[in-house]
């Protein structure tokens, strides 16, 4: 009886161990927007949607607007009066040299973030972005396929650890 109490001990150890090394944990990032150039009249026009473009953001995500040169602001308008850099007065966040305004969006979806400050927006002061939702079911194949990985992977190490530690006798170890 302690030998079959000790191997359920020992499968019940090797199992969750396992399981905390494969689970995917997924964290708040905070991005600052245009990274070391900050929040300013870029040095051309596609240099925040490039910078935008090569994230995946998500729910949770916080935006830091760090105001590097000059007084801007950030506006959340909609994609028409981003593509027209409509100067609207609604959402005004105002940022200046050597401030930052933080930004967590509360819903998944399109935003549009442009400056209206002069003819900043104009300048390529403004981005886009899609706001994904964790855990969606319209994640991509990728993603799906990765997560199909990670359980086969799991399957293997627990069928793994079952043989290795019923061939060495573990409950023997734990039998004083």
């Amino acid at each position: 009886m302690a030998i079959r109490m000790g191997l359920i001990v020992c499968l019940i150890v090797g199992v969750a161990l396992l399981n905390a090394a494969t689970t995917q944990v997924t964290a708040t990032v905070e991005y600052q927007v245009g990274d070391s150039l900050g929040w300013t009249v870029p040095p051309n026009t596609s240099y925040y949607s490039t910078w935008a473009s090569s994230k995946t953001f998500f729910l949770g995500d916080e935006f830091t607007f760090n105001a590097t040169n000059g007084t801007h602001n950030v506006v959340t308008v909609s994609e028409a009066e981003y593509n027209a850099c409509t100067k609207v007065t609604s959402s005004v966040f105002e940022v200046q040299n050597s401030s930052a305004m933080r930004y967590t969006p509360q819903t998944a979806g399109a935003y549009y973030i442009i400056c209206t400050v002069g003819n900043h927006c104009e300048q390529g002061q403004k981005f886009s972005f899609k706001l994904q939702s964790t855990g969606s079911p319209t994640e991509s194949l990728p993603n799906s396929a990765s997560s199909l990985t990670v359980g086969a992977l799991f399957a293997v190490l627990t069928t793994t650890a079952i043989s290795f530690l019923t061939s060495y006798k573990c409950p023997q170890i734990l039998n004083y």
